[in-house]
């Protein structure tokens, strides 16, 4: 087993190499972090005017504030974010535009989702790839989380070697990134993308700490965001067709009042892993990358925010698991997602009513062959350095333990 360690979390040492292309996107320039400029430009860019309704101005303007005031952006930070709040729009437009041309995929039905909830750093990743092998099921891959309407069909398809080139970026950039959380162009990824298009994500709070955006987020129902989640999965199956929709956020724990009430046939997965062990993998793993988009990455401070929202996850976890129905609902520790996956995979697809065929077999132990755990190496993470030792459980954290820990 080959481990890694990230050294110089507090004070990062860049890739000389990337240099040049950050020059370059400096030089470039870019939108302002304000509204009205990213609105202009988005529609600029897409020749497109109808952005549907008007529930996602709110936390666009609110969350504008908060990336200007709080979060301590670097200038390429503001650019690039800036740049992905365009394209979020973009995205919007296009799907608005869609339906109104197409008005029949209001009618595509998105039947008895798969959904993993489960704490960041708990297999879920893992889980979800695998999950996406078997037969008729359908996941959102990266490349189409980026760019899920595209303006003009083409032949090939542009979207998965624009998104493949971006990745390649990444890794050149945050070369230990793979070793936590692998990404690839055409790999099942998180539906936290597809909900920032609603505005109404915890896909922002991932790029950096946003106190009163999740501010916002926590104290607002997002039923109307996972109703356009719906509406999102509507236009992909109708583009690319459908099957049984796997689905996968973190932040599913914390709403799943809203995601019943949206998807009240979905099978969820609870997967459940030490909080410790998950908020030292998080913390690491933000702080590596806020290195992109910070001025400074104050190691500590990314740590506190990300135990303070762990804890939170648990709460409301704790609080509403009950609205999951018992026979819909399937608990898998995440020893059993590293030491037994095709175990777990044949159990979630049974509760879901999904057949277990022998292609389907194949199919997973294939996957599992192809991606074993840890082939990038494995990461040690520093409790003194984040900060987090010593630090007192919560009580929604000791109860969660007590139910469902597994060490």
């Amino acid at each position: 087993m080959n481990w890694f360690e990230v050294d110089d979390l507090a004070s990062p040492r860049p890739n000389p190499r990337i240099e040049p292309i950050l020059r370059a996107v400096l030089d470039a320039g870019g939108t302002p972090l304000r509204p009205g400029e990213l609105l202009a430009e988005a529609v600029r860019q897409t020749g497109l005017t109808d952005f549907g309704g008007e529930e996602f101005r709110r936390p666009l303007e609110i969350l504008c504030t908060a990336l200007r005031t709080e979060a301590g952006l670097s200038p390429v930070g503001e650019v690039s974010l800036a740049a992905g709040l365009v394209q979020l729009l973009g995205n919007r437009l296009l799907v608005e535009d869609l339906f109104a041309r197409h008005p029949e995929i209001a009618a595509v039905p998105v039947d008895r989702p798969i959904v993993i909830a489960g704490l960041p750093r708990t297999g879920t990743t893992h889980l979800h790839r695998l999950l996406a092998a078997a037969p008729g099921v359908r996941t959102v891959p990266y490349w189409e989380s980026a760019e899920p309407v595209l303006a003009t069909p083409v032949h090939p398809d542009p979207r998965p070697e624009r998104a493949h080139r971006a990745l390649e970026f990444v890794d050149l950039a945050l070369p230990h990134l793979k070793r936590m959380h692998e990404l690839d162009a055409r790999e099942a990824e998180e539906d936290i993308r597809l909900l920032a298009i609603a505005f109404s994500s915890t896909y922002f709070e991932c790029q950096v700490p946003v106190p009163a955006y999740r501010d916002w987020y926590l104290g607002t129902d997002q039923k109307p965001a996972y109703a356009f989640l719906r509406r999102v999965l509507q236009a992909l199956t109708w583009l690319r067709g459908g099957g049984r929709w796997v689905l996968k956020a973190p932040q599913h724990l914390e709403q799943l009042p809203a995601l019943c009430s949206v998807f009240p046939d979905a099978t969820v997965v609870f997967t459940h892993r030490d909080p410790a062990t998950a908020v030292a993998s998080l913390s690491t793993m933000a702080a590596y990358s806020a290195r992109m988009i910070q001025r400074v990455v104050d190691v500590p401070a990314i740590a506190s925010y990300w135990a303070d929202r762990i804890e939170h996850l648990i709460g409301r976890f704790l609080a509403d698991h009950a609205a999951v129905p018992a026979e819909c609902s399937v608990h898998v520790p995440f020893t059993e997602i590293v030491t037994d996956p095709l175990g777990v995979a044949e159990r979630v697809l049974a509760a879901a009513g999904v057949p277990y065929t022998a292609e389907a077999k194949a199919a997973l132990d294939d996957y599992v062959r192809g991606h074993p755990r840890d082939r990038h190496g494995r990461m040690r993470y520093d409790t003194d350095v984040l900060g987090l030792t010593g630090r007192r459980p919560s009580a929604a954290l000791t109860a969660y333990r007590a139910r469902f820990g597994e060490e």
